[in-house]
């Protein structure tokens, strides 16, 4: 699923260089914070931006606090809910973007919630079995695509909300 930010393609290093040089921090979920902080998640080699190994900080919304963390120089453990999470990532971002990267229930929340400006897909060519979904029946929120981009391995879309 993630193999285009690993590929080599010219069109999937620059979307990814581009995206990790303007982000200032993270929001993500509990869910995908136990994997990346899992066995099989980042690393010195691999993290945030894949081999580019950046580190923003990062902050995870949650309602517990794990007990144990791998990686703890990066996350920031955020209980007060998604609003406060992005709200705190935004003061340690400066002037760079905050990027909401999961899971897809708290893309989703955020999207709903008019809490980001802009939606980024990197659509895969693969078919899950199983996952979140990324939108759930309920709101409906216009988009103004901005952005395409392809490879081989993506599709890189960008979307601005439309004002409500």
């Amino acid at each position: 699923m993630h193999a285009w930010a690993f590929d080599g393609n010219e069109v999937d290093k620059e979307v990814l260089r581009e995206n990790v040089e303007a982000t200032g921090a993270v929001v993500m979920g509990r869910r995908l914070f136990d994997f990346v902080d899992g066995p099989h998640g980042w690393s010195d080699d691999v993290g945030y931006g894949a081999e580019l190994t950046a580190t923003p900080p990062v902050f995870v919304v949650t309602h517990r606090i794990p007990k144990k963390v791998r990686l703890k120089r990066q996350f920031t453990f955020i209980t007060t809910g998604l609003e406060a999470a992005i709200r705190t990532a935004r003061l340690a971002a400066d002037e760079k973007d905050v990027v909401v990267m999961g899971g897809g229930d708290v893309v989703s929340q955020s999207v709903i919630a008019r809490l980001v400006q802009e939606l980024r897909i990197h659509l895969a060519p693969i078919v899950l079995g199983t996952g979140t979904p990324l939108f759930k029946g309920g709101a409906t929120v216009g988009l103004v695509q901005s952005s395409v981009r392809v490879s081989p391995r993506a599709t890189h879309l960008t979307y601005r909300l439309e004002p409500r």
